[in-house]
């Protein structure tokens, strides 16, 4: 048996044990029901339950979810479209989430895949420095797929966000400071110059 402490108490029969832990006021557990001789702890076992809980808690906020965004594509797109849709890939993959981009093809353009490979190799191309390929562009039907996986985990991601949010939110006070002291340094400078 373990004591409350974690100091051990030795070998108790059963009915001691549970004198003990009604004379202590806690709860006799089975730590290691399996052992040779089982081993029993004296512990507040609500307590006990309420602090793994808030371990796990602990554990699920630290835990960072990938999720796969999807941006979807047409073989004729319009340069302004393919650089706004770029854009919001650039986004994700900023923001640590990796991006399936499909190019749906319709009617005549099932007949024309290089058209949307070459696409999607532009756009692989253009976000390299923010992404890698993690599938190639493979054809699905009436759809050719690629996914991109972002360089950075979403754990950076995130801390880099937070740390340009608290560089914009404390720089922004400092910066409104800058102006009015210099603006009160000047008269003062102009004032002796008069004076003299």
């Amino acid at each position: 048996m373990v004591g409350p402490n974690g100091e051990q108490v030795g070998i108790v029969r059963v009915e001691d044990a549970l004198r003990l832990a009604a004379e202590a006021d806690l709860d006799l557990v089975e730590v290691a029901p399996m052992a040779k001789p089982p081993v029993a702890k004296l512990m507040d076992f609500g307590k006990f339950k309420y602090e793994a809980a808030l371990k796990a808690r602990e554990a699920r906020k630290n835990q960072v979810n990938t999720v796969i965004k999807e941006i979807k594509l047409r073989p004729k797109i319009d340069p302004h479209d393919y650089g706004t849709k770029k854009g919001h890939v650039e986004r994700f993959l900023k923001g640590g989430d990796k991006v399936k981009v499909t190019i749906m093809f319709r009617g005549r353009e099932q007949s024309r895949p290089e058209l949307g490979f070459r696409l999607l190799q532009r756009l692989a191309e253009d976000v390299i420095e923010l992404g890698t390929v993690e599938s190639a562009p493979k054809q699905d039907g009436r759809n050719m797929i690629m996914v991109l996986a972002p360089t950075k985990k979403k754990s950076e991601a995130k801390a880099e966000q937070r740390r340009a949010r608290s560089a914009a939110a404390s720089g922004a006070p400092e910066g409104e400071a800058a102006p009015e002291a210099q603006a009160t340094t000047e008269p003062e400078a102009n004032a002796p110059e008069s004076a003299e």
